[in-house]
């Protein structure tokens, strides 16, 4: 790794004191041949392929963007798959540009930087950024591939689920020294299939998954139902963290239809609160002790009230609500041995560690995103964690990462 560069405000003895970071939470721009170079011929026009159109005027709209091309304009990368068109958007490879020029119009892949989608070039961002090790959410699939669950026809969707898989472990991670940590997705409309593709990639090194912080929230069955526990069996079987990304669940927390778009960036994290409840409360973490989740990019601060709480219900609502049907001991006793969580921007959650858990929480970056912190992510980690002892320095930054995903890096 080359040295990362400086941020001057920052005192450098703080810098100094933060070791190469393990990220938990980046995301990778698809490259344009991901599926084309891997589905079968007769679904390459309908799977999903690139195409330069004029930009349209993109809405987001519940977690997902409804927009279609525009008549006229210079030409942007389109994303086509089946009748779905999403443009490649600057808001989602921000990396590097200041913030009034990051909008929701769209770009070419020429518009960003290198790294966002060449894999050789993200080691040199990771470089300069102070990164030794980066784990990926998808962008256009979203962020547990809930385009694909929204597919018309189920056959393709699952080709692309497993090409994606494959280009994710095969391409993009291969033969880089274990610094790009495959998280591989799975078809979210079949229990049996998930857990399918969950021992697939697995038997090949993938240790990380995808999945909705809020699965009812796609239409799909709640985690109370059982139906997926098959999923579950297979991900504690094979060791493979459950990964739940903001946003996962699709469906934006809102307060009113004419509030302001930032209204919902900033409450979203309730969607994690809500998740992290449904887990608590629902046995699973009884009945699979070894199964370990990770919450990414919805950082930690509310993380102790929420624990204070569930436990409360739990022993004070018992005869009423419920909170010990599935649950024989006190929720917070799950999360401290099975949950995991990560933050960039989160100086609140940092004094509470104790409460929080410094083995439970890890760093991330979210580049490229715009609310990422490359270049400066070791100064981030400093202004909020430099200060600790250097054995929870270590676990903030790296050592926790490692040990949840099994990673074969110095500790």
């Amino acid at each position: 790794m080359t040295a990362s560069i400086t941020r001057p405000d920052v005192p450098p003895e703080l810098v100094e004191r933060i070791p190469p970071i393990v990220d938990v939470d980046s995301h990778v721009v698809e490259p344009p041949d991901v599926w084309s170079a891997r589905l079968p011929a007769k679904y390459r026009d309908v799977g999903p392929h690139v195409v330069l159109l004029p930009s349209g005027q993109p809405k987001l709209d519940g977690g997902a963007y409804i927009e279609a091309p525009g008549t006229e304009g210079e030409p942007v990368a389109w994303w086509v798959y089946e009748d779905h068109y999403y443009s490649v958007k600057r808001l989602i490879a921000a990396a590097g540009y200041p913030p009034d020029e990051i909008t929701l119009q769209g770009i070419t892949f020429d518009d960003m930087r290198p790294g966002c989608w060449q894999p050789q070039a993200r080691l040199g961002d990771m470089d300069v950024n102070g990164v030794e090790a980066q784990l990926s959410f998808p962008n256009y699939p979203r962020f547990c591939g809930q385009l694909f669950l929204r597919g018309h026809d189920r056959e393709l969707a699952r080709l692309c689920v497993e090409a994606y898989n494959d280009w994710m472990v095969g391409e993009w991670c291969a033969g880089r020294n274990g610094r790009l940590i495959p998280l591989c997705l799975v078809p979210m409309w079949d229990a049996d299939l998930a857990a399918d593709e969950v021992r697939r990639n697995a038997a090949r090194g993938a240790r990380a998954v995808a999945f909705s912080e809020l699965p009812s929230y796609l239409g799909l069955p709640s985690i109370y139902s059982g139906y997926w526990d098959r999923f579950f069996a297979a991900c504690e079987e094979t060791a493979t963290v459950v990964c739940m990304h903001i946003g996962s669940g699709t469906k934006t927390p809102q307060t009113s239809d004419d509030a302001p778009d930032a209204v919902a960036s900033t409450i979203i994290f309730g969607n994690s609160v809500a998740s992290m409840t449904d887990f608590l409360l629902s046995g699973l973490l009884d009945r699979y002790p070894n199964l370990k989740l990770m919450y990414a990019e919805c950082q930690i601060g509310w993380i102790p009230y929420l624990l204070e709480r569930l436990d409360d219900v739990w022993e004070t609502h018992r005869g009423w609500s419920d909170s010990q049907l599935h649950c024989p001991e006190r929720p917070s006793t799950y999360y401290y041995r099975q949950v995991h969580s990560c933050f960039f921007k989160d100086a609140v959650g940092v004094e509470l560690l104790a409460r929080v858990g410094r083995d439970n929480v890890m760093f991330e970056t979210d580049y490229p995103h715009q609310d990422g912190t490359w270049p400066y992510s070791r100064e981030a980690a400093a202004e909020q964690f430099g200060h600790l002892d250097d054995v929870s320095i270590r676990k903030l930054a790296r050592d926790n990462a490692i040990n949840l995903l099994g990673l074969s890096l110095d500790r």
